[in-house]
C-alpha cells in the first residue's frame, strides 16, 4: 500500500491522475471518468467539507463501525464493480477540470498535513481511526478507481 502522506507516493497519484483526459473510458463500472473524479472527491469531502454531507444515524454508524469499517480501511483491494455507499454515488454528469483539480488539491493538502494530522481524527463514518488506517482507505480507493481508467 502506497503512503499517501510521502510526498514522493502522493505525487505518483497526482501523475496518474493527470493521465486521464475527459474522453478515458474505464474498463469497468459504469461512472465516467468526470464522475468517477467526484466520487473519489467524496472521501476527502468527509473530511473537509463534512457540511456538504448527513451524517450517518446511530444505528447506521454501528453497521459501519462493525461492518464495513475494515473492508473500508484495511490492506485487501475493492473487488470490481464492489457495492457503493448511497453519498458516493454519483449520477450527474460533472466538470472533469474543477473535480480534477479539487481531488489534486485533496491529495496535496492530506499529504501536507501529514501522518500525524490524522492519527486518532474521527471519520464521517467509522469513529477515531489510526493515521494507516485513513491511509489504507486513502490509498486503495484511489487506486481502485485510477486501474479502473487504466492509470
Amino acid at each position: 500500500m502506497q503512503d499517501i502522506f510521502n510526498a514522493k507516493e502522493a505525487q505518483t497519484y497526482i501523475d496518474r491522475i493527470n493521465k486521464l483526459s475527459p474522453e478515458t473510458k474505464g474498463k469497468w463500472g459504469a461512472m465516467s471518468v468526470d464522475q468517477m473524479l467526484a466520487h473519489c472527491n467524496v472521501t476527502y469531502e468527509m473530511v473537509y467539507e463534512p457540511q456538504k454531507h448527513k451524517s450517518p444515524s446511530g444505528i447506521a454508524k454501528f453497521i459501519l463501525k462493525n461492518f464495513v469499517k475494515s473492508k473500508v480501511v484495511g490492506e485487501k483491494s475493492y473487488s470490481k464493480n464492489s457495492p457503493t455507499a448511497p453519498q458516493f454515488k454519483i449520477i450527474e454528469d460533472q466538470d472533469f477540470d474543477l473535480e480534477k483539480k479539487r481531488l489534486i488539491g485533496f491529495i496535496q493538502k492530506t499529504q501536507q498535513l501529514g501522518r500525524e494530522a490524522f492519527d486518532g481524527k474521527e471519520s464521517f463514518s467509522f469513529g477515531k481511526l489510526k493515521a494507516q488506517e485513513w491511509n489504507n482507505m486513502f490509498a486503495k480507493h484511489l487506486n481502485h478507481h485510477l486501474e479502473q481508467f487504466g492509470v
